[in-house]
């Protein structure tokens, strides 16, 4: 899984459209823009990731000696394209947001500019890396929000659709707050904390379920959560536990982190009657933590019951996003540069759906925060080239409904440039911090959304606005079309 060439992770179109450049001798520089158009899960914004595995991919895209072969054997390209296969590699510009930041639909999470044989070819891995991550960090980040600051751990791999999607899905929901994965893989790869404690079938091994805590507590005197519900919750596990736990304390072994984890029944009543229990035999601080099926709108509800719980395990419901299990990240030419004026020329597509019309020209986002709160006011996409000083007043409006339109005043706003160079003409001038480092980053930016839109129903929208210069062009082309 590290350093793998991708190069053929692509799907036959991409090829066979850079063979068509190629015979027609088509080399010009286009901007291509990754967006999405719809918040996963319902929610009123989503984290970016994946930046750091579309750098080792462009970093490592080339054709082996193996993948001509391949490709010659399919019968449909040419040796003189081959050829020019043999040779590639990638040698334009790429921007993108930084992992972990809060973004929003329409806005470029990625722009390319680069001639168009290699834009076209780096759609389809660009996508899936992309997506992917970006759909799992914001799930992650849902589920943490629910948890209001107790510990989510991750541990979906045995569920993952496949390796890849677990380790990776593993990386994405540390960004997105979780703090440790079940994954040895990921922890290793990645340089994050792995946890864990024990499964029913070391309970089932032993002759009786006090016997496998007692071992279990021997080997892991400082790391000691034992698994209560094999056999009956309240009866016999957290009982068990409690001989267990008073033993260790007469032996004089000095406690670390220590506790139960329910996997099955009413999470509600079997934490609060499992905290009496820990709380009169002498252990207020043994934590109770929780798995089972577990999302962000089963832990809020459990919260709203008074859940006793500050440890949650999220696996299944989190690692595949399964009320969402797709970004929806698309992929579309806005531009194509005129060699002779060095200019843009605009490009659109449009459609019958009002939100599938795309934004044309080579652009730049603007996020605007509010000065007193640092709370995020919008983003407004403009035109590359295009400032705006925040001394003076700024009106901003929805591009679908213009009549809706807000007038900032000086001095009550600051704007940021969000969109960062990170491989200019083929070299990469982006350094990606730790995943630890995003995950803190992604924290900050987490904390400049109101509460509003973190809500899971019917969140404040973040509204995404154009410049009054990229709207008029957007109007301008689509009256061109008519």
């Amino acid at each position: 899984m590290k350093n793998r060439n991708l190069t053929l992770m692509t799907d036959l179109y991409e090829l066979t459209m850079m063979q068509g450049y190629f015979n027609e001798g088509t080399r010009e520089v286009v901007v291509f823009d990754m967006f999405y158009r719809k918040n996963p899960s319902g929610s009123g914004y989503a984290i970016a990731a994946g930046l750091e595995q579309l750098i080792d991919y462009i970093q490592h895209l080339q054709f082996t000696y193996d993948d001509i072969t391949y490709l010659r054997s399919l019968g449909i390209f040419s040796e003189e394209f081959l050829e020019y296969l043999r040779g590639f590699h990638f040698s334009g510009d790429i921007y993108a947001i930084p992992e972990g930041s809060v973004v929003f639909p329409y806005e470029p999470l990625v722009k390319v500019v680069a001639p168009i044989m290699e834009a076209q070819l780096i759609e389809t891995t660009l996508l899936n890396l992309i997506n992917h991550q970006s759909l799992i960090a914001t799930k992650a980040s849902r589920v943490c929000w629910a948890a209001e600051g107790d510990g989510i751990m991750e541990f979906g791999l045995r569920r993952a659709q496949g390796p890849d999607a677990g380790t990776y899905g593993a990386r994405a929901a540390i960004i997105g707050g979780c703090c440790g994965t079940s994954n040895v893989l990921a922890g290793q790869m990645f340089d994050v904390p792995v946890k864990g404690t024990h499964a029913h079938s070391w309970i089932m091994s032993f002759p009786d379920e006090l016997t496998a805590f007692r071992n279990y507590a021997k080997l892991y005197p400082k790391a000691c959560i034992l698994l209560v519900d094999t056999y009956n919750t309240l009866q016999s596990g957290v009982p068990h536990a409690i001989q267990v736990f008073q033993e260790m304390r007469e032996a004089g072994i000095e406690f670390g982190l220590y506790g139960i984890r329910l996997d099955s029944g009413d999470l509600a009543y079997l934490s609060k009657e499992a905290r009496k229990m820990l709380d009169a035999a002498g252990f207020p601080d043994a934590v109770i933590s929780a798995s089972c099926d577990l999302d962000e709108y089963l832990i809020q509800s459990l919260k709203e019951q008074g859940a006793l719980i500050t440890s949650w395990g999220v696996g299944t419901n989190m690692i595949t996003s399964k009320d969402c299990p797709s970004f929806g990240g698309v992929y579309k030419l806005a531009a194509i540069l005129d060699e002779e004026t060095g200019e843009f020329i605009p490009k659109l597509k449009r459609s019958e759906n009002n939100e599938k019309i795309t934004n044309p020209g080579n652009k730049i986002i603007y996020r605007i925060y509010k000065k007193d709160t640092g709370k995020i006011i919008g983003d407004l996409i403009a035109l590359a080239g295009e400032t705006f000083p925040e001394d003076k007043d700024l009106m901003i409006f929805d591009p679908t409904y213009i009549w809706k339109k807000t007038l900032l005043k000086a001095g009550t706003y600051t704007m940021k440039e969000i969109l960062v160079p990170v491989y200019k003409k083929g070299l990469c001038v982006y350094q990606s911090p730790s995943v630890l480092e995003i995950q803190e980053y992604c924290k900050k930016e987490l904390d400049t959304l109101w509460d509003e839109t973190r809500r899971f129903i019917n969140p404040h929208k973040v509204y995404v606005d154009l410049s009054q210069k990229l709207y008029n062009l957007k109007i301008q082309l689509l009256d061109n079309l008519n």
